[in-house]
């Protein structure tokens, strides 16, 4: 980012109020809501605000490292992705193409949703030589998902993602009670399709694709991801979906550590494991990375750096969470992420009421309702 935007943008919260002023309220509303009571949405952030850090001193953290691993097969700056969001054209033009050249410009992947523009092909030319994950919400038989994943091959992305906890879509009452219906009815077209996916959809996903990269997105029990390595799936995605979908679920961060286990442990497992749900600051992407997750993805938090200065504004949100994330290994004792040990996490009570912005105190006296 530019010195000028540098300087605006100091602080995570300080993108979050920009973001607001910007949108008018039915898209906001969209972008920080979640569905019914929002309580999934609410203990995503209890989860994490519900351990504490256990530092230790004299460690020599005169250097530390914050990269992570994508799949194998490349070194990122941070274990981070941004997360498929769907609409992202909604809060600047440039969409997925913008989100995407900042994640690539920055050295972390991003996952396109595939109702996002400029779509499937569009959103990889922008990206380029960029780490990318294709995401794919099912809305028709075997030969369309045969379609899509010979579509993102053909493009470059590097692995393919299905969205499995949207069976039914939720109701948003954010955007119900609006009348705002643009995305929610959209997004419901061929729905059956997805309600009708099983086990056996994977199974010959499997074995038609079988150089594909499998990442299933959605899961939220050990025992789902452990059907999900039987089944020959690569990457394990624990998400609720920022608490869109299932209202009154667990925080993915409670669900994470059995999912770990399920699949055989964070390092030499059958499976890797990604996560979201909640992840807004650099102390909660260290906690997931330390509970075991390979790559944590930032769903909310990325769109409002988009909000509010498009391709800079996000490459300034990965800015200030390398910084955030420096500062919480350096002051752990930690040099990297593998030197984070479990010892140095706690269990305790939280100390705030969580919320989606509750990560953010200070944006309450920068403007009062949010």
């Amino acid at each position: 980012m530019s010195n000028e935007g540098q300087q605006r943008f100091q602080t995570l919260h300080e993108l979050v109020k920009a973001a607001k002023l910007k949108l008018n309220a039915n898209i906001w509303d969209y972008l920080v809501g979640a569905t019914e009571t929002e309580t999934t949405m609410q203990r995503n952030r209890a989860a994490l605000d519900a351990v504490a850090f256990r530092p230790r001193v004299l460690r020599d953290v005169s250097k530390v490292d914050t990269s992570g691993d994508f799949l194998g097969r490349r070194r990122i700056r941070l274990p981070v992705m941004l997360a498929p969001v769907g609409s992202l054209e909604s809060f600047e033009a440039g969409g997925a193409a913008s989100a995407g050249r900042a994640a690539a410009g920055f050295g972390v992947p991003i996952m396109v949703s595939s109702v996002t523009q400029p779509g499937l092909e569009g959103s990889a030319q922008a990206i380029g030589e960029g780490p990318k994950v294709f995401q794919l919400y099912v809305r028709g038989g075997p030969d369309f998902v045969d379609d899509h994943v010979k579509r993102a091959m053909d493009a470059g992305y590097d692995a393919f993602a299905i969205t499995v906890d949207t069976a039914h879509y939720s109701r948003r009452e954010r955007d119900i009670a609006k009348r705002f219906v643009k995305h929610w009815r959209a997004r419901s077209e061929g729905m059956n399709h997805q309600a009708a996916l099983s086990w056996a959809d994977i199974a010959r996903f499997r074995e038609k694709h079988p150089g594909v990269t499998l990442i299933l997105k959605g899961i939220g029990t050990g025992e789902d991801a452990e059907i999900a390595v039987q089944h020959g799936v690569q990457v394990v995605y624990v998400s609720n979906h920022g608490g869109r979908q299932l209202d009154h679920g667990r925080g993915s961060f409670a669900v994470l550590p059995e999912v770990v286990q399920a699949v055989g442990g964070p390092r030499g497992g059958k499976a890797r494991v990604w996560m979201d749900g909640g992840i807004s600051r650099g102390t909660d992407l260290v906690k997931a990375v330390a509970l075991g997750a390979e790559l944590v993805g930032i769903g909310r938090l990325y769109c409002y750096g988009l909000a509010a200065a498009g391709e800079e504004g996000v490459r300034r949100i990965l800015e200030l969470l390398e910084d955030e994330v420096q500062t919480c290994l350096g002051l752990l004792g930690a040099t990297s992420f593998a030197a984070v040990e479990r010892s140095q996490l706690q269990a305790v009570a939280p100390v705030v009421a969580p919320h989606v912005h509750s990560a953010f105190p200070l944006l309450a006296e920068l403007e009062r309702g949010y």
